[in-house]
């Protein structure tokens, strides 16, 4: 088997806040082969967007990475500085971040952000300037020549998150970190941006890390699948076999209260409760206050990660299978 491109190793990011360290990220552990697509699913503050960027080195101020490794081809993107890491976040991975608009310089005309990018990692300006155009074109801008032009409050979101993948891929990155890529968009926009990154992956042959909390979107685009809980992956396996048989009672519940992949007829389930606070995260199982199908040990013990089948992992004491019916 070929070795994977990204391997994430125990991942450990943290916050300074004032009620102490917010540990966002806990232990968390994956591989991504070339061209493949792996999602990062859960509900806001199970730690999605930090990994994201800690696989960048672009946590926000107080943010840090603790403990862990990400490894690149493997090299360790920790030991990476200066030009190397430069040249690592364009061409080794590329990022488009939730808010397409507020991602953009309001000052800078659209065309002119992305020709930075491509200066910044060594082109010269008229080539820049070509490049920029030829970007906006394969990112479905209508007359990039016009629109490169404008700035970003003149589009609309589609057109900004247009921009921002035209900025991402610039220097043809192996993988591209979508955070959340069509939150702010309407349906029909959504559908568009989907179906660019699919044709964006088939021609260049990139890994997509997909983050959202939409797992009607993930199940449309990714092979597979790790549901993060309180900032640790709680299950992982191929998309189709844990979005159709569940293992762990968190994505047995976020299945439930998705429209149209939970099979049961009538009302939408929720999630009862809230995720623990971290900076004061409990030494037993993360879920176990919100968990229907809890056992003593649950709330004595922290549940380590084990093996549930062919390509699939879990952190849950359940022994049986727990599936949309139950």
């Amino acid at each position: 088997m070929s070795a994977p491109l990204l391997e994430v190793r125990d991942l450990c990011v943290e916050f300074a806040t004032p009620a102490g360290a917010l540990r966002a990220v806990d232990g968390v552990s994956f591989t991504m082969k070339a061209g493949e697509t792996l999602a990062l699913a859960g509900e806001s503050g199970c730690g999605k967007s930090a990994t994201a960027s800690a696989l960048l080195r672009l946590l926000p101020p107080g943010g840090r990475i603790v403990s862990g490794d990400i490894r690149f081809e493997g090299r360790s993107v920790l030991a990476l500085e200066g030009r190397a890491l430069r040249d690592f976040r364009g061409r080794g991975i590329g990022l488009v971040f939730q808010d397409p608009v507020g991602s953009l310089d309001p000052l800078m005309t659209v065309g002119a952000q992305v020709e930075e990018v491509l200066r910044i990692h060594g082109r010269s300006r008229q080539d820049s300037r070509a490049t920029a155009l030829a970007l906006l074109g394969r990112v479905r801008m209508p007359d990039p020549a016009a629109q490169a032009r404008l700035y970003p409050h003149q589009l609309s979101g589609g057109m900004c998150q247009r921009v921002a993948l035209a900025m991402a891929l610039a220097c043809e990155p192996r993988i591209l970190v979508a955070d959340e890529p069509t939150t702010a968009l309407d349906v029909t926009i959504q559908a568009q941006i989907c179906a660019l990154l699919r044709e964006l992956q088939a021609q260049t042959g990139m890994a997509l890390l997909l983050v959202s909390h939409d797992l009607a979107l993930v199940a449309g685009m990714a092979a597979r699948l790790a549901v993060l809980y309180a900032g640790r992956i709680v299950e992982s396996g191929p998309t189709a076999a844990v979005l159709a048989s569940p293992r762990h009672p968190y994505t047995l519940g976020l299945v439930a209260a998705m429209p149209g992949l939970d099979r049961r007829p009538g009302r939408l389930a929720s999630i009862p409760g809230t995720l623990p606070d971290p900076t004061r995260l409990p030494s037993h199982c993360r879920f176990h206050a919100r968990c229907d199908f809890r056992i003593e040990r649950c709330g004595a013990e922290d549940p380590p990660a084990r093996d549930a089948g062919p390509g699939r992992r879990l952190r849950c004491f359940v022994d049986v299978p727990i599936s949309p019916e139950v």
